[in-house]
C-alpha cells in the first residue's frame, strides 16, 4: 500500500478513536457546569477577582468588569477551614525555593538578552568586537539559545510549577531544601556549560550543544527539583486533579525522558543523530515548555477574572491530543534531507493534527473571556497571560502549515524560521512566565509590587519589540526564501537583501532587552523591600481554601 495512504488512514483512525475516548470519559463537550473547572475556586470565590499585581484602583475596576457579567450559579462544594489552612501552608512551604528559581530565571534572562542582542547586531555589523573569540557570532548565538533554553525558561516554568502544585493538591511541599539544592546544581551546570561554549567546547547539535558530562548535572538537579513535586501526588488532599496538574505532571515526566535519551553518549550517529536532534529540539518545546505554560494559563486566567474556564472537557481534549500527536513533528525540519520519505510525511501529518489541540485551547479561552475582554485594561497579569495564549495559537497554526513541503521550500533555512521560533518560545512561553511571576511574587515575598507603572512599561516595551522583531524577520525571511528559490539570483544578493530586515530585528531586540531590564530591576526593588507582613488577600480570607 502507498505510505501516504497508510498515514492518512492512521490519521483518520486516530481522530475517530481519540474523540470516542474523550466522549466515553466526558459527555457534553461544551457543558459549562463541569465541577472540574471549579476546583481552583472555593465557595464565594467565583465572581471575585484576584490580581496581586494591580493597584487598588485597578482592582476596583477589574471587579466591576466581573460584577457586570452574570455570576456562575452552579453548585459548589462547601467551604472548609481545613482547606483554607492548606492553601496558606502550601504557599509558605514553597516561598524560598520559588524565589530562588524565579530570581535565577531573571538573571539568566538578562544574560540571554544581552547575548542575543549582541549576536543580532553582528549580523549587520560584522566587525563589532571581532578581536574576542568568545564574542564571535557563532559562540554568542549559542550562549543566547542555551541561556534561554536551560536558564530563563526552565527556572521560570519550574518555579511556577513548584508554587502551583501544592496549591492545586492542597498539600505543602516537603523537601524544599532538595528543590533549592537542585536549583543550585542546575544553575552551576549552566554556568559551566555556557563557559564551555564561550571557549569553544560544543557538542555540535542545536539545543544540545552543552556536553553530556555537564548534562548529567542537569539531570541530577532536575531530579532533586522534580522528586518532591512527584511525591506530593501521593499525599494530595483533593479528589479531582485539575487539568493544570495533568499538564505539569506530564511535562515533568517528558522532559527528563527526552533529555536523557538525547544525551546518552555514543548512542547517536549520522543521519539518526540528526533525526534525534530535531526529535528533541521540537519536543522540548511541545512536550515541556508548552504543557507547563498551558497549565499556567488554565490557572491564572480564570483566577484573575473570577470565572472558571468555559469548557473543562475541551481542556482535556487539548491535553490528550497534545500528548498523542506531538511526538514526531520535529522531522519536518529535515524535509529534503537524507531521511526516509515516510518519516518526513509522518511529521507533516502529525504537524497538521496538532491543529486539534490548538483549536480546542483557543476556542476554550475565547469562550472563557467573552464579556471579560475589558478586564485587560485593569489587569497586568491578564495582559501577559492572554497575549501568550494568543501567540500559542499563532505559533502553532503557523508551525503546522510551515511543515507542508510547498511552504517549507520557501521558509526553511531563512530568517522566517527564527521569527517563528520566537513567536513560540518568546511570544507564548516567555509572556506566560512574565504573567505568572507578576501573580506569584507578591504571594512569595508578602509584599505588593512597589511600582505598578513599571509593569505597564515592561509590557509595552516587550510587545513593541516583539512585534518589530517578528514582522521584520518574517518579511525578510520570505524575501530571502524567494530569492534562494530563483536560480537567476546570486546567493550573495539573497544575503544582502536581508540587511534592512536584520537591522529591524536589532531594533526589536533592543526594545525587548530594555523591557527585560525593567522587569529584573522591579524584582530587585521588590526584594529589597521585603516585608514580613502578609499581603492582603483579594478575596474573603475565610473562603480562600482551595487552589
Amino acid at each position: 500500500m502507498n505510505p501516504t495512504a497508510i498515514l492518512l488512514a492512521t490519521f483518520i483512525l486516530s481522530i475517530v478513536g481519540l474523540f470516542f475516548f474523550i466522549w466515553s470519559l466526558r459527555r457534553g463537550m461544551f457543558d459549562d457546569t463541569s465541577s472540574g473547572a471549579r476546583t481552583i475556586f472555593t465557595k464565594g470565590e467565583i465572581g471575585q477577582t484576584e490580581e496581586p499585581s494591580a493597584d487598588s484602583a485597578q482592582r476596583v475596576r477589574l471587579q466591576g468588569v466581573t460584577d457586570s457579567n452574570e455570576r456562575d450559579s452552579g453548585s459548589e462544594e462547601g467551604v472548609s477551614p481545613i482547606e483554607l489552612s492548606a492553601r496558606i501552608e502550601a504557599d509558605r512551604s514553597t516561598a524560598y525555593p520559588v524565589y530562588v528559581m524565579l530570581a535565577s530565571a531573571g538573571v539568566w534572562l538578562v544574560v540571554a538578552s544581552l547575548a542575543g542582542l549582541l549576536s543580532s547586531l553582528k549580523l549587520h555589523w560584522p566587525d563589532l568586537l571581532t578581536e574576542y573569540a568568545w564574542l564571535s557570532f557563532g559562540r554568542l548565538r549559542t550562549i543566547h539559545l542555551n541561556a534561554v533554553a536551560y536558564g530563563w525558561a526552565p527556572m521560570g516554568t519550574l518555579g511556577l510549577s513548584v508554587w502551583l502544585l501544592p496549591r492545586l493538591l492542597q498539600t505543602p511541599l516537603r523537601g524544599a531544601r532538595l528543590v533549592i539544592l537542585g536549583a543550585v546544581i542546575w544553575n552551576a551546570a549552566l554556568v559551566a556549560g555556557l563557559g564551555g561554549l564561550a571557549v569553544g567546547i560544543n557538542a555540535g547539535m542545536e539545543w544540545l550543544e552543552i556536553p553530556w558530562q555537564i548534562g548529567g548535572l542537569f539531570a541530577m538537579g532536575g531530579m532533586l527539583i522534580g522528586l518532591p513535586m512527584a511525591l506530593m501526588l501521593g499525599r494530595r488532599k483533593v479528589h479531582h486533579l485539575y487539568v493544570s496538574v495533568w499538564y505539569m505532571g506530564a511535562a515533568l515526566f517528558w522532559f527528563p525522558t527526552l533529555y536523557i535519551v538525547a544525551k546518552i553518549p555514543g548512542l547517536h550517529f549520522g543521519v539518526e543523530q540528526g533525526t534525534m536532534n530535531w526529535w528533541f529540539g521540537h519536543n522540548v518545546l511541545g512536550l515541556y515548555y508548552t504543557p507547563i505554560s498551558l497549565a499556567c494559563v488554565y490557572y491564572f486566567l480564570p483566577k484573575v477574572i473570577g470565572r472558571p474556564i468555559r469548557s473543562y472537557n475541551l481542556s482535556l481534549l487539548g491535553f490528550w491530543t497534545l500528548a498523542f500527536f506531538y511526538g514526531q513533528v520535529g522531522a519536518h525540519h529535515l524535509i529534503g534531507g537524507p531521511i526516509p520519505e515516510w518519516l518526513a510525511t509522518l511529521s507533516i501529518v502529525q504537524s497538521m493534527m496538532m491543529l486539534i489541540p490548538v483549536i480546542a485551547f483557543s476556542v476554550n479561552q475565547h469562550l472563557t473571556m467573552v464579556g471579560y475582554f475589558s478586564a485587560l485594561k485593569y489587569s497586568p497579569v491578564l495582559r501577559f497571560i492572554l497575549f501568550g495564549a494568543i501567540m500559542y495559537t499563532v505559533s502553532s497554526v503557523q508551525g503546522s502549515f510551515e511543515a507542508l513541503r510547498t511552504v517549507n521550500a520557501v521558509t526553511h533555512f531563512t530568517h522566517f524560521t527564527v521569527a517563528h521560533a520566537h513567536i513560540g518560545l518568546y511570544g507564548f512561553v516567555t509572556m506566560v512566565i512574565f504573567g505568572g511571576i507578576y501573580f506569584v511574587m507578591p504571594r512569595v515575598l508578602n509584599i505588593p509590587w512597589p511600582k505598578p507603572a513599571l509593569i505597564t512599561w515592561h509590557f509595552w516595551l516587550v510587545v513593541a519589540g516583539f512585534a518589530v522583531y517578528v514582522i521584520t524577520l518574517s518579511i525578510g525571511g520570505i524575501l530571502q526564501g524567494l530569492a534562494l528559490q530563483d536560480p537567476n539570483v546570486p546567493f550573495m544578493q539573497s544575503v544582502a537583501l536581508t540587511i534592512p530586515w536584520l537591522q529591524g530585528r536589532s531594533i526589536g531586540g533592543t526594545l525587548m532587552t530594555l523591557g527585560h531590564l525593567v522587569f529584573v530591576y522591579h524584582i530587585a526593588l521588590m526584594t529589597l523591600r521585603v516585608s514580613s507582613v502578609p499581603l492582603d488577600a483579594p478575596v474573603i480570607a475565610s473562603q480562600q481554601h482551595t487552589a
